[in-house]
């Protein structure tokens, strides 16, 4: 084994007041923007235009996929590759390894989350919830389409919905993807989102916590509004996915939730203050450990991002194949933006 690229990390006693203001600044900041969407979806007197909403869910989409791939992926591969690590790790990529294990087991494990998370809703008196969305769906596209299908198809359809959606619907000779979504698949995506970003917050507020101070070009500075860019925009993406989680949960369980995200990165942060005069950035303990974090995380939300919020959303949504074109456009760009604005955060941090 080689020497640590990384350069010694040497905390010390002097700015502790910025340090831990920097903790509640991102705290309060994390916190508001996560509990916002849940609060003006659920108090009538909040209500805000729809069109707000739609904003926050594909640029948090946008937030998170990026997140993924620049501000995870990269730096575990950075982190595995260091010179100092055994063997093993510099013949092969260990942080695309680790990410592509944690996509395996979110895909092996929701899939069976889901089969038998269905049948326990429904064991419990409870299968309404698990396929309210579903039967709606299928109930007001057989609706919309009772002019160009005969009149035995859409009683059909709407007598047995369960049968219908392995079927697909002929406009014209056109054959329209279906695909159904449950309420048992909407709660499963976004706990499997929580985990994935509660998961790597922690990483985040400990490196935040443990930066050097180097003066003038302290990278303290660099970093800091940087991270609360990013919780902020990650956060408003959670809290949208948990604004339109179906009503069976409580607002108070969904703040509870966006408040368990809002303080892993200070809980990161408390951490890396108080092992700032043993911890050293330099050491492959170190690198083992945020390289597998990271690269677990980026696997997490890479399976998130890509399937339970992109391709829902876009690909198997009914509702946007058939909305205008100057719509999808929007959504399309607000998606992109959310990209777009978190892989140049990557270029600081």
């Amino acid at each position: 084994m080689g020497e640590c690229k990384g350069e010694k990390t040497d905390i010390s006693n002097d700015h502790m007041g910025t340090r831990i203001g920097a903790l509640f600044v991102i705290l309060v900041t994390s916190a508001i923007f996560t509990v916002f969407p849940i609060l003006t979806r659920r108090i009538p007197n909040l209500r805000i235009p729809g069109v707000i909403y739609d904003f926050a869910k594909y640029f948090g989409s946008g937030v998170i996929i990026a997140t993924a791939f620049v501000h995870l992926l990269e730096p575990a591969t950075d982190e595995l590759g260091q010179e100092c690590l055994t063997e093993s790790f510099q013949n092969y990529p260990m942080a695309y390894a680790f990410a592509l294990i944690s996509m395996m087991l979110m895909f092996i494990g929701e899939f069976f989350a889901y089969r038998y998370g269905s049948r326990i809703l429904e064991s419990r008196g409870m299968g309404d919830f698990a396929h309210n969305h579903h039967q709606h769906g299928m109930v007001a596209n057989a609706v919309h389409t009772s002019e160009q299908l005969p009149q035995n198809e859409v009683e059909h359809n709407l007598a047995d919905p369960k049968e219908a959606d392995l079927e697909s619907d002929s406009f014209g000779g056109e054959m329209v993807l279906q695909k159904s979504t449950s309420g048992t698949a909407e709660v499963i995506g976004v706990f499997v989102l929580e985990l994935g970003v509660v998961f790597h917050s922690v990483i985040i507020g400990l490196t935040l916590a443990t930066t050097e101070w180097e003066g003038d070009d302290d990278k303290f500075y660099v970093l800091f509004p940087v991270i609360v860019f990013h919780q902020l925009f990650e956060g408003l993406g959670l809290g949208s996915r948990l604004a339109y989680m179906p009503e069976f949960f409580s607002m108070w369980f969904l703040c509870l939730l966006a408040l368990l995200y809002a303080l892993c990165t200070p809980v990161g942060m408390a951490i890396g203050l108080g092992i700032r005069n043993t911890f050293s950035a330099d050491t492959p303990t170190y690198y083992y450990t945020t390289g597998v974090f990271d690269s677990v995380s980026a696997g997490i939300l890479i399976y998130t991002g890509l399937v339970e919020l992109m391709a829902h959303d876009f690909i198997f949504n009914k509702e946007m194949h058939a909305a205008p074109t100057w719509k999808v456009l929007l959504n399309i760009f607000e998606l992109c933006a959310g990209v777009g604005v978190m892989a140049l955060l990557g270029r600081w941090a």
